[in-house]
């Protein structure tokens, strides 16, 4: 699996806003000259962010964008199945119940759904809060 630069890039522009939280409303320019990332690409990926009901926006003067819960309640798995999809490693486990017809004879079933497990349940257990606390620690740059 390969996150994408859609999935870092996301993940990014959220710990700036958490970051920032203290200033109100963050302008996408703001976080896009911090991070040294594309305003038009932060464009794009807003929307996805947006429809998720991850950050609360303001249009105009002073506008911008801000998280919409506490650092503590986003996860990176959330981020990352918002931004990349499904974290599967192979495409037989998006549904579940299984519907490959190979299944139940299948030999590396449970090596895909061990991989699969280990990936979620390390990804959903890190929070935007535990980066911040890490970065904090040292003179990490996001």
């Amino acid at each position: 699996m390969k996150i994408s630069t859609k999935g870092r890039y996301a993940l990014r522009m959220l710990i700036d806003l958490a970051l920032h939280e203290s200033d109100g409303f963050v302008a996408l320019k703001d976080i896009a000259e911090r991070q040294n990332i594309s305003k038009k690409y932060l464009e794009q990926i807003v929307p996805l962010l947006n429809k998720s009901n991850l950050l609360k926006t303001n249009r105009g003067y002073q506008g911008g964008y801000m998280l919409s819960k506490s650092t503590d309640k986003y996860t990176v798995g959330e981020i990352l199945r918002i931004t990349e999809g499904d974290l599967c490693p192979v495409s037989c486990l998006q549904y579940s119940p299984n519907d490959c017809p190979r299944a139940g004879e299948c030999m590396t079933l449970f090596v895909w759904e061990g991989l699969y497990k280990a990936i979620t349940d390390y990804l959903d257990g890190i929070t935007l809060k535990d980066i911040i606390e890490r970065g904090s620690e040292a003179d990490f740059v996001i």
